[in-house]
Order: C-alpha cells, then sequence, then structure tokens
C-alpha cells in the first residue's frame, strides 16, 4: 500500500517543491487556505476539526504552513501566535489522534536572531548555538520548535528543518549568500524528505540546512573585515564571475552556517551552489533577480 503523506502550506514555495518531489513516491496531499495545483485541500491549519480529516490515514505531515518574516510589517502578534504558535499545537494533538507517525517542521536559521550578528568576526552558527530571537517571526518558529520537544515521543517522531534563505534576491547577494547563509528552495525539499525517510529512532532532531560552504573556521575574524579576499581564496570561480561581470563583493560577512550534522545523520548536502546561483541568472529563471548596486 502506497504511503500516504501531507503537505501544509503546500501552495508556498517550500510546499510546492515538496509536493512535486513527494507526489512522485507517495499519495501526497496539500493543504492550504490558497488554492494551487500542488493543494488538494482548501482549509485552514487553525481549524482543529479541518486537522482531523485532513489527517485520517496520513504517515507522514510536512508542516510548512506558517507567517514568515515578510509578514511582520502587515500582521499583529496575535496573528502570528495563531498561526506559527498555536495552529502548531493543534497540528500536533490532531497528529496523535489520527495515528500519524511523524511531522517535519520547516522551521529557519532566522530564529537564531541576534546569536548570528558578529561584529569583530563572522559567527559560526551550528545546531548547538543558543537562538536569540529579535522579531515576532523568529519568536514564533521558536515557540513552535518547543512545543514540538513537548508531543514528540514514542507515538511521534519529530524532525526540525532550520533552512536558510532560499527567496529570489539580487544575483550578486544570492550568489554570495549561497557560500554562509543561503540554500536553494529544492535543496530544502530535499532535507525534509531524507529526515522524513531517516532510520534513526532519535524523538526529535534538528538540522541546519544551508548551501555548503567553502569557508573555514580560522577565516572568520577575515570575513567581517573584509570577505572579497576570503572569496577570492576559498571560491576562486565566483571571484572570476564577480570580475567578469563588474559585481561588487560584500562588505562585511557576520555568519556562517554549517550543516555538517545533517550530512552526517541524513545523508543531506546541498547540489545548488553559488555558480548555480549565477547560471539560473543567466538563463532569465524568475527565481533570481537582477544585479543591484
Amino acid at each position: 500500500m502506497t504511503k500516504k503523506v501531507l503537505i501544509t502550506g503546500s501552495s508556498g514555495r517550500i510546499g510546492r517543491a515538496l509536493h512535486w518531489k513527494l507526489s512522485q513516491k507517495y499519495k501526497t496531499e496539500g493543504l492550504d487556505l490558497s488554492p494551487s495545483s500542488a493543494t488538494s485541500i482548501i482549509g485552514d491549519i487553525c481549524d482543529y476539526e479541518n486537522l482531523l480529516k485532513s489527517f485520517e490515514n496520513v504517515e507522514t505531515v510536512f508542516h510548512s504552513a506558517a507567517l514568515h518574516a515578510p509578514h511582520v510589517a502587515y500582521s499583529s502578534e496575535k496573528k502570528f501566535y495563531e498561526i506559527n504558535v498555536h495552529a502548531t499545537e493543534n497540528i500536533c494533538k490532531a497528529a496523535l489522534a489520527c495515528g500519524v507517525s511523524q511531522i517535519i517542521f520547516t522551521s529557519t536559521t532566522a530564529l537564531y536572531g541576534y546569536a548570528s550578528h558578529g561584529k569583530e568576526k563572522a559567527v559560526w552558527v551550528n545546531e548547538q548555538t543558543i537562538p536569540e530571537p529579535k522579531t515576532i517571526y523568529h519568536k514564533t518558529k521558536l515557540e513552535a520548535e518547543k512545543l514540538f520537544n513537548q508531543y514528540a515521543g514514542d507515538k511521534l517522531k519529530v524532525s526540525i528543518i532550520r533552512m536558510s534563505r532560499c527567496f529570489p534576491e539580487p544575483v550578486q547577494k544570492m550568489a554570495v549568500y549561497r557560500l554562509h547563509r543561503g540554500v536553494d528552495y529544492r535543496d530544502v525539499a530535499d532535507a525534509h524528505i531524507l529526515a522524513s525517510e531517516s532510520k534513526k529512532t532519535k524523538e526529535i532532531d534538528t538540522y541546519v540546512i544551508s548551501g555548503k560552504t567553502p569557508f573555514l573556521k580560522s577565516d572568520l575574524e577575515e570575513l567581517a573585515r573584509n570577505p572579497e579576499i576570503v572569496i577570492r581564496e576559498r571560491h576562486p570561480q565566483l571571484a572570476n564571475e564577480f570580475d567578469k561581470r563588474k559585481w561588487k563583493f560584500p562588505k562585511s560577512i557576520d555568519r556562517v552556517y554549517d550543516s555538517s550534522y545533517s550530512a552526517k545523520e541524513i545523508g543531506w548536502e546541498s547540489k545548488k551552489g553559488a555558480l548555480d546561483v549565477i547560471e539560473q541568472f543567466d538563463k532569465e529563471d524568475y527565481e533570481t533577480l537582477p544585479y543591484l548596486e
């Protein structure tokens, strides 16, 4: 019998990527308020009764629905808690009530907040870094993670995917971000799926998901002072592309996300690096934006 999975937020960027990949292997349902080709159930994650109906015979829930950073200026704190925290608790309760075996939660590296801002030197960020949230978005994603720690157990396994930036941005920024704080949305989907298929027995685990960095911990001071020097040494191909196009290098880099734990535990590594961003741009892919001075 084909395994049945469900994606919340299936009309979003990560939800759509998940749906495309999962539907090739599993019976895949998508739950979202916004209609799309990836959404089979139009519904609200705040509606507990709707969750109970939607989770029938589902083995794995991929929970990617949320209010995000761009919503901070337009949504109230109450709305952030309602969707990012209270609805997440409803999902945990409904999952247990319906016999869902695991939840894969789309979280964010943004919740590290102040802890990821280095001044004298860049900060090396991994799963052991203690978050210091700044905005209501950061706070509510961290609160949701804490809820999963309460509900995870023998009957419900949880994987938390802390993904770095993956939305369209000016090409030169996006390419450099891919070295230290950015990732392709398709690679993010792969991380979710690898976590769901892992044979690990932990009740809950957390994974930082970001592009593979060429930087070393010994580079952190120079990254803060003059990242161009480090980029030229660690990724000369990218430096050549910047020179050829007369693009400016960043003046400072304040953090490096380390995904080595994800590689070790679930076999995930990013496939799309900085040069892939430039290739997308050259092919007029809308996932990249024009160069910005």
